[in-house]
């Protein structure tokens, strides 16, 4: 389909949408004041987990006991907001219990909704908790009108996450042909691999970067500071990178390292770089996406306060006067700062192959 086509296309359904069905921006909470923060800057959802293996950012001083997922869910909701659980990771069989029992939490807390990828997780809460809404994660990797059809005839999903992997043509497609409605992720890190499923990191390290809580866990990362003032970082002894004395150096994975490839060292796999997605943003609407999700739990409460009020500007000023609309540089600037590398991109979103 060619991009005049799919502008075409798009205009069509934009015509045919409900303005009073806007985007929900959903954003990330790592801990309480997190999901303040999100709230009170205008997020209509947040997504936050237990502190445990049940959800993907599973590491030291992140997430939630139950009494503060409980005061969350109390803030969120005197204040007309969503929470959301995430408990997308993959259990082992042995303790598939744990899930299980995190699912029931939710329930009882009254979560919104839950975000799972795991068959056995999403088809317990199918059988026990029918009335809870479940989503299907982004690890769930659907990318197909046949997966979602799946995941909705055969677990009730109400929403599907897309993975970071599309071009905005397949995008619009799946948004025709979807049973449910579709969330994008509009800003935050990108990944490379099989969403939370790093063969690199697992390679490396030996631990499972989807129950361990990031690509690099803390306890294989070792920095080396050097006499002339320059660091090195390494992930189980293997070098990542070499950071000159005032260098930025940003968490570490080795998808983002610099290697020596044939006597040239360089980011060999990919840039630090971070998804933005503002200015797709009508074009997003008009495909009939119903959520834009902002990435980042593991990122501190400035981070979460300044990318959600922003979005939240543009996605009212969108929704207020759509035929005027367009990015503008005050967000553009704020956005990039709280971008890996101070870099962004629209990443496989602008691929000119689908």
């Amino acid at each position: 389909m060619s991009t005049t086509r799919g502008k075409a296309r798009a205009t069509m359904r934009a015509e045919s949408l409900p303005p009073e069905v806007p985007m929900q921006l959903v954003c990330p909470a790592g801990n309480l004041p997190a999901l303040q923060a999100a709230i009170d800057a205008g997020a209509d959802a947040v997504y936050a987990g237990f502190r445990d293996q049940t959800n993907a950012r599973a590491f030291p001083g992140l997430n939630f006991s139950d009494a503060e997922l409980r005061d969350g869910i109390a803030y969120a909701h005197q204040r007309g907001r969503q929470v959301y659980l995430a408990l997308n990771t993959y259990p082992d069989s042995a303790r598939l219990q744990q899930w299980y029992s995190a699912v029931d939490k939710a329930a009882e807390f009254g979560c919104d909704a839950i975000i799972a990828a795991e068959m056995a997780v999403l088809d317990y809460a199918t059988r026990t908790h029918p009335s809870l809404k479940r989503h299907l994660s982004v690890q769930g990797s659907a990318t197909t009108a046949p997966a979602l059809r799946y995941a909705h005839e055969r677990f009730g999903i109400s929403r599907a996450v897309l993975p970071r992997v599309l071009s905005i043509q397949q995008v619009e497609r799946l948004c025709e042909g979807s049973p449910v409605p579709l969330e994008v992720f509009a800003f935050g890190s990108l990944c490379i691999m099989v969403e939370g499923r790093c063969q690199l990191s697992s390679y490396v390290t030996g631990a499972s970067p989807n129950r361990h809580g990031v690509c690099s866990p803390a306890s294989f990362v070792r920095w080396e500071e050097h006499e002339d003032g320059r660091r090195s970082v390494r992930l189980n002894q293997v070098l990542i990178d070499k950071f000159e004395p005032a260098e930025p150096a940003g968490y570490p994975t080795v998808c983002k390292g610099r290697f020596d490839v044939g006597g040239e060292i360089f980011h060999a796999l990919e840039e630090p770089t971070s998804l933005n997605t503002l200015e797709l943003l009508p074009r997003l609407a008009q495909a009939g996406v119903a959520a834009l999700k902002i990435e980042g739990r593991q990122r501190g409460v400035a981070y979460v306060g300044s990318v959600t009020r922003t979005w939240r500007d543009a996605l009212d000023r969108y929704r207020a006067s759509p035929q005027d609309w367009s990015a503008q540089p005050r967000w553009q600037s704020a956005l990039s700062k709280h971008a890996e590398g101070h870099q962004t991109t629209l990443g496989p979103y602008h691929r000119s192959w689908h």
